[in-house]
């Protein structure tokens, strides 16, 4: 996705269409979601959008596709699981187990979920399948989704001032920023087992 693409879109549709990709992006359609929010911060910083309305559009983007996910899992998913789960491996002990785990930490999870992908798409629908208090997801939802999508815009609005940035290498930026977090979890994870086993 390149400059020109953005700028036409949101001719074309507003500032709607950066609504709609952070929310198909959560709730499982394929989306460059980093690599836009990125885009976005180096467009604001060349006044080409409005920061206020392009944060704005993120955020409840982001925020409406977890709240849509959130729902999904939580009246469609359980049954379908339990229907069709065995064929893909699923067990009745199996799903007890991880949705054990998931609601153990449900909260840390919602929130650093934000930042992996593949994640990001499941916990809301795990969150609904595992009725998770509405009121609990719908905060960390909105807290996750600000923590999210505003440092991204800024990253790329700070870049953008400060560097020449070629739009069409933006989405290996997300790929940088994914690879940066997977090895502090990774260190983190190896740091206390370590200590664990002191």
């Amino acid at each position: 996705m390149n400059i020109d693409t953005i700028l036409h879109y949101i001719d074309l549709y507003g500032y709607f269409i950066i609504f709609v990709f952070l929310f198909f992006g959560i709730v499982g359609i394929p989306a460059p979601e980093e690599s836009l929010l990125f885009l976005i911060g180096v467009l604001i910083v060349h006044h080409k959008i409005s920061f206020g309305w392009a944060v704005l559009c993120s955020i409840s983007g982001a925020f409406s596709g977890m709240l849509t996910a959130y729902v999904c899992g939580k009246y469609i998913g359980y049954p379908f699981i339990e229907k069709y789960g065995r064929f893909v491996g699923i067990t009745k002990e199996r799903w007890e187990k991880a949705r054990g785990k998931f609601t153990k930490n449900v909260y840390r999870t919602i929130l650093l979920g934000f930042y992996l992908p593949g994640l990001r798409q499941i916990n809301p629908y795990f969150a609904g399948i595992s009725h998770i208090r509405f009121r609990g997801f719908l905060l960390f939802s909105l807290i996750g989704s600000i923590l999210w999508t505003v440092p991204f815009i800024l990253a790329g609005y700070y870049a953008g001032g400060i560097f020449h940035i070629n739009p069409a290498y933006v989405p290996y930026l997300g790929v940088f920023f994914l690879v940066l977090f997977l090895l502090y979890v990774t260190i983190n994870f190896f740091f206390k087992k370590r200590k664990g086993l002191k």
